[in-house]
């Protein structure tokens, strides 16, 4: 017995791909006049979160290897939204930190980002949004363990 082929459209991977990719193209022309990527807007605000964040954990959250997030970091250095000290104060890691400029770029970009993520659920109900935050949970989960 054949199975029939699936659509492309009709699996859930293909379409949190297609999400997330529609997602950075909206990201990343919103951000674009703002001089910044979306790694480095996901960077700064992983930073206000976790000030002194390592590059480690920082090229975790964001989803990048740890020699683009140095590569990163050091474009953010040269335009002074971050700080980090010439020697780490202990170990090896250099904690990380924005500066006021940083701190200031970053609000403008939440705003238009968050309008973004607004437009995305805009025709979702509050149940519904909700449920799809539990649902994508869980199978971040489920994909982890």
């Amino acid at each position: 017995m054949t199975q029939e082929p699936v659509a492309l459209g009709t699996l859930i991977g293909y379409q949190l791909k297609e999400a997330q990719s529609v997602l950075r193209a909206r990201m990343d022309e919103t951000l674009r006049p703002l001089g910044l990527t979306t790694p480095q807007y996901v960077c700064l605000e992983l930073l206000r979160r976790s000030p002194g964040a390592s590059n480690s954990e920082l090229a975790r959250g964001a989803f990048v290897t740890r020699q683009t997030m140095s590569t990163l970091l050091r474009s953010l250095r040269e335009r002074g939204l971050i700080e980090r000290p010439a020697t780490a104060p202990s170990g090896r890691s250099l904690p990380t930190t924005l500066t006021v400029d940083g701190d200031r770029l970053l609000d403008d970009a939440t705003s238009d980002i968050q309008a973004i993520e607004a437009r995305m659920v805009s025709r979702l109900s509050d149940e519904q949004r909700a449920q799809l935050h539990d649902a994508l949970t869980s199978c971040i989960d489920a994909l982890h363990s």
